[in-house]
């Protein structure tokens, strides 16, 4: 650092101060509120670990948590999945896959409240009329419970992220060298074992960044979960994100939810870390 010149800072400064006002002061006085009865307005009591002691006895705050456990495990298996699947579909020698990679693409480019409605009609009318034509019950009124609910919040997210997925594993894809895949190939490696033990373990660390991204992303979904389910039926599908919501803005325990807020960021982080850590150890130098 002493080695930077005046101008590398004052050029660093603008991006520092934003920086600091819009994340590094709002989460420390984030963690202060989170220790008082502040209401939004004013502070009047230091109520000490009241708050989190109170949190960890929310029935509503703990199913909300399990339910988006649930929810961020199998979104990001399927996403990782299919955006893999989807980039070594785009990378085989086809001679549409440079407009397969941009329709791929393109649910990530619709925002995730306009998302959410979109496949809102389609699980409410769309899927009740093909239900309703071909007399299968299993298909009419989705959305009307939990475990079609937890199901359509699944759907929507690996449709809009796995085309984003998918461009992280094309440039690991294609920086495979083509000499490594001839030699197996030579050596009488069938194509699922020059996958296996070529391919996979040279993508590793896009592995590492994807897992994370979808990790980080299922967690703090909020605005697909309020636009496909609103939380219902009885705050079954409500994930975390929204609980705290409703907690600062529907019953206004800005402390409390701010509570919520610290232990849920320590939880993502703890894990997320975790994630890259292990992820980064089965990493191979190409």
């Amino acid at each position: 650092m002493r080695t930077k010149d005046l101008a590398y800072w004052l050029f660093l400064l603008p991006v520092l101060v934003a920086l600091t006002i819009v994340v590094v002061a709002p989460l420390f006085l984030g963690v202060y509120y989170s220790f008082t009865d502040w209401n939004g307005i004013q502070t009047n009591n230091f109520v000490g670990f009241d708050n989190y002691v109170a949190l960890f006895q929310d029935e509503r705050f703990l199913d909300s948590l399990w339910f988006t456990v649930k929810f961020s495990v199998v979104s990001i298996f399927l996403i990782n999945a299919i955006g893999l699947s989807l980039a070594l579909l785009v990378t085989a020698n086809l001679k549409s896959n440079k407009l397969l990679r941009t329709i791929f693409f393109m649910p990530n480019l619709i925002g995730g409240l306009i998302l959410g409605f979109i496949w809102q009609f389609i699980f409410t009318k769309a899927f009740d009329g093909f239900g309703s034509l071909l007399g299968i019950e299993s298909l009419q009124g989705w959305l009307s419970t939990s475990t079609t609910g937890f199901w359509a919040l699944v759907i929507l997210m690996s449709w809009q992220m796995s085309g984003y997925i998918m461009v992280i594993y094309i440039a690991y894809l294609e920086g495979i060298s083509n000499e490594l895949l001839e030699a197996a190939e030579i050596d009488g490696a069938s194509p699922f074992q020059r996958f296996r033990l070529v391919v996979f373990p040279l993508v590793a660390p896009a592995f590492t960044v994807s897992m994370f991204l979808t990790l980080s992303n299922t967690f703090k979904l909020y605005d697909q979960n309020l636009s496909l389910t609103g939380g219902g039926p009885y705050n079954s599908t409500q994930m975390v994100a929204m609980e705290i919501f409703n907690t600062a803005f529907g019953r206004y325990e800005m402390a409390y939810a701010q509570s919520k807020a610290v232990i849920f960021f320590l939880i993502v982080a703890a894990i997320a870390l975790l994630q890259v850590y292990i992820s980064k150890k089965r990493e191979v130098e190409m």
